[in-house]
């Protein structure tokens, strides 16, 4: 193995015992490069392309009490070319990381602080967080897009090479309304980039497209009655799909400068269809349906009239006993998200939905080729019991409703795992799974590469990494087709051949 040292990273949680510090979640602090891996197994030469895994990877001692989403942004990325695999990782350098560097400890507060514990504003939805960028990664115009969860700048960077190429300029224009949130998606067919914002401020949520060249074509308010909190949304050719779910800060202590959440089990769960930028008619449709909140969506289609939407539907959104930051309140056990599909009645405007299985699944993947239309599989995560860890992966057809699985082992977890089809598939399914394992028993990280059409067969390659990964939440994989040459990305392909 060739590992090239890039940078190291002064921090003070060295040695922390704190529950997401420590063990799987341990920071990393130095920032590599590494070729000629260590392979077990073989790398399928029909994998060309790129997986990038967003990781919350905190630096400064937090001023407050941290949660597991305040860590600062760190990207992994595993290049794949003829069969030969290229690792880097790479802080994310925002505006806020590059602050806390230069003062030397943290500045902003943490989300279950006040927003009066920063020293400075903040950024996005809630105010007086950094925007770390942190949590969702896409390849969107040739290149990685990092996005905050509670709304922020775009970050971009080379996807091979991982050099930061700052804040897309269209930002400045949507920044006042909080920025973007993480969970944009790219419309396979157009190549546009599709997002939502959301703020404390009215309308509330903005829904725009920018196009396969990074220009804001569309922008549009998307009028809310109070503030809420939406985390993902879904597309269909015509459509983009936006949430008003009664899960959200509570508007009363709101008022009071005080950020509480509060489920009101009451009142329906709201769908905003919107229609995209080609579409003559700009009229946004709502449609309600049973009180819920969806974390995250697989995808979404139009069939005859209908849209169809297939995401993981909670059955117990807020705790009885309340949110604590030990973590056992983020494990999917707690609010037991299931495989669920909605049908909006375009012609009707009525909503029909039902549970398709049972068995407690979340950060679902797809094959991203079929994003906005029919598809057949999707790639979930298995939760660890009473943890924010993942033990596996459950294939599921939902068509026939079965299922197989490959469990990572004991003291072993995964994270959110992109199904990367080849570059010359032949069918939704050709191609392979990957994830990032952290291994505790071993103390060391590897991806593992899956057969996408029999994945409890186990590793077709396991890859090993040059150092234990902090475990990790989102991802994506990008075709090289997709990933634009810079002169960095071409030296680096040279360098690979």
């Amino acid at each position: 193995m060739q590992i090239d040292v890039i940078d190291r990273v002064h921090s003070p949680l060295v040695g922390s015992t704190h529950p997401f510090m420590s063990g799987p979640f341990t920071p990393n602090l130095v920032e590599l490069n590494a070729r000629e891996l260590e392979v077990i197994g073989e790398i399928p030469p029909r994998l060309d392309g790129v997986y990038l895994r967003n990781t919350q990877n905190p630096v400064q001692q937090p001023r407050g009490t941290y949660h597991p989403f305040d860590g600062d942004g760190m990207l992994h990325l595993l290049s794949f070319r003829r069969g030969q695999v290229e690792y880097r990782n790479r802080f994310l350098r925002t505006k806020g990381f590059i602050e806390e560097q230069r003062a030397g400890r943290a500045l902003y507060a943490g989300l279950i602080d006040k927003p009066s514990l920063s020293e400075r504003p903040g950024w996005g939805a809630r105010g007086g967080l950094r925007d770390t960028a942190a949590t969702d990664v896409i390849v969107h115009a040739g290149e990685a897009l990092a996005t905050f969860y509670q709304c922020g700048e775009p970050y971009r960077l080379d996807a091979r090479t991982l050099d930061m190429k700052g804040v897309s300029p269209w930002a400045a224009r949507v920044l006042a309304d909080g920025g973007i949130s993480a969970h944009p998606k790219v419309c396979p067919r157009t190549g546009d980039l599709l997002f939502f914002n959301y703020s404390k401020q009215a309308p509330y949520m903005h829904y725009g497209e920018v196009d396969r060249n990074d220009r804001l074509v569309h922008y549009v308010p998307v009028p809310l009655s109070g503030p809420r909190l939406p985390h993902d949304m879904c597309f269909t050719e015509n459509y983009a799909i936006l949430d008003d779910f009664p899960l959200h800060w509570d508007e009363a202590l709101l008022a009071q400068g005080r950020h509480k959440l509060v489920y009101r089990s009451d009142r329906p769960t709201r769908f905003a269809v919107v229609p995209r930028r080609h579409m003559a008619s700009r009229e946004i449709r709502w449609f309600e349906a049973s009180p819920t909140y969806v974390l995250h969506w697989l995808n979404a289609w139009e069939e005859g009239s209908e849209l169809v939407m297939h995401g993981y539907h909670q059955k117990e959104p807020m705790p009885k006993a309340g949110y604590d930051n030990s973590g056992n309140t983020l494990g999917p056990e707690r609010y037991g998200p299931t495989l669920y599909e909605w049908r909006l009645d375009l012609a009707t405007g009525k909503t029909t939905e039902r549970r398709l299985d049972e068995r407690l699944l979340e950060f679902g993947m797809v094959n991203a080729r079929h994003w906005g239309r029919p598809y057949r599989y999707s790639y979930n995560m298995v939760a660890h019991p009473g943890s924010f860890l993942f033990d596996g992966i459950l294939r599921y057809d939902h068509i026939s409703g079965r299922s197989q699985q490959y469990l990572f082992g004991e003291g072993r977890f995964g994270s959110e795992s992109p199904m990367a089809p080849c570059h010359d598939a032949q069918a939704e399914d050709d191609g392979y799974v990957v994830s990032f394992i952290t291994d505790m028993k071993a103390d060391r990280s590897e991806c593992v590469v899956l057969d996408a059409r029999d994945i409890s067969r186990g590793p077709v390659a396991r890859i090993v990494l040059p150092h234990r990964i902090s475990s990790g939440t989102h991802s994506c994989w990008a075709d090289g087709s997709e990933i634009k040459e810079t002169a960095q990305s071409r030296q680096a392909k040279g360098d690979s051949a």
